[in-house]
């Protein structure tokens, strides 16, 4: 299943690289992909969006969820095959499942374009061109996407073109929807043209990548209409309320993932079928939804005081009580 095309310097390259870094090539590959993974995305984008400054979020966040969805509709186009599908040379250090058979594809995915490059050249890239001027951040939307991609190859999932078309797409992403997101004012508009567009993948994409994107996307676009119109909650920079927002976050992503699987049974669940990919673009989109949408919604009623009593009210009785006790002593 799928094509193989490489040139062969990738392979040579790619040989010797593991080589030549042996057991320090697999911590260093282990480590900086993680940067790239979708669980530390998701967190840096979760804090930004509950947390820090929420229009910042929503920027990065169309980016990025053009991003996610565009890999896919490419790979399924190409269909290449990982490198260490037809070179027994080439090791294949860190599975993209760990828990699959490292040779079967459908589970493994397909190679070209990485999308951790993509994605890694998207989110950093975003952090960095809406802060312009920073130089951190410009100097980590330079580095890390590099150092990433580097890693892909070393652990042996992607040749090095993979890696290189994926810091170009994510690139070309990163400029150009920026530049829409400034130019067309109405956002809700710009999603929709988005989204319409990415059900291209309809057609002919049959991996569960894209219906998870896609569902993402559509969940996403949803909860930023719905937030403007019916929550338009404020930022904070009080740390106890940060780490309530985002770990309540997380885990009601988490939370819904676990229960809007439950009423199906793993038969199709694991099945490549039409049933399963409608399932699973509707259960990510209402995920992403509740996470992005509606948890919110919690944020005023907390800081309000309607659920629990603000912490420096508490403070503030409790240096009373303290007098109190000090001048009765």
């Amino acid at each position: 299943m799928g094509n193989t095309f490489y040139f062969d310097w990738e392979v040579t390259l790619m040989e010797w690289l593991q080589q030549f870094l042996g057991t320090v090539g697999v911590y260093l590959g282990s480590f900086f992909t993680m940067f790239g993974e979708e669980l530390a995305l998701t967190a840096m984008l979760g804090f930004l969006y509950w947390c820090y400054d929420k229009e910042y979020g929503k920027y990065i966040g169309t980016n990025m969820v053009v991003g996610i969805v565009w890999n896919p509709l490419i790979k399924n186009v190409f269909l290449r095959r990982r490198p260490y599908f037809d070179n027994p040379t080439i090791k294949c250090l860190k599975p993209v499942h760990s828990d699959a058979d490292i040779m079967d594809i459908a589970a493994q995915g397909f190679s070209f374009p990485s999308g951790h490059a993509m994605n890694s050249a998207i989110m950093y890239g975003s952090l960095a061109k809406y802060k312009k001027g920073n130089k951190i951040l410009m100097a980590l939307a330079v580095i890390l996407p590099l150092l990433i991609g580097l890693s892909r190859v070393i652990i042996g999932v992607h040749y090095p073109t993979d890696v290189l078309v994926g810091w170009g797409v994510g690139v070309i992403v990163l400029f150009l929807f920026s530049y829409l997101q400034k130019k067309i004012k109405k956002m809700w508009v710009l999603h929709l043209i988005i989204f319409v567009t990415s059900l291209a993948g309809m057609f002919y994409c049959k991996t569960n990548d894209y219906y998870t994107a896609l569902g993402i996307m559509g969940g996403f676009f949803l909860a930023d209409a719905f937030e403007r119109k019916f929550v338009n909650f404020e930022n904070t920079k009080v740390i106890w309320r940060c780490i309530l927002r985002f770990a309540g976050g997380l885990g009601t992503f988490l939370l819904m993932n676990f229960l809007l699987e439950l009423p199906f049974p793993d038969s199709i669940l694991d099945s490549a079928t039409t049933l399963q990919f409608v399932i699973r673009f509707f259960r990510y989109a209402i995920d992403a939804f509740f996470a992005l949408g509606l948890f919110p919604m919690l944020f005023n009623k907390i800081e309000k005081g309607k659920f629990i009593v603000r912490a420096d009210e508490v403070v503030e009785k409790a240096d009373k009580a303290t007098g109190t006790i000090a001048e009765n002593a």
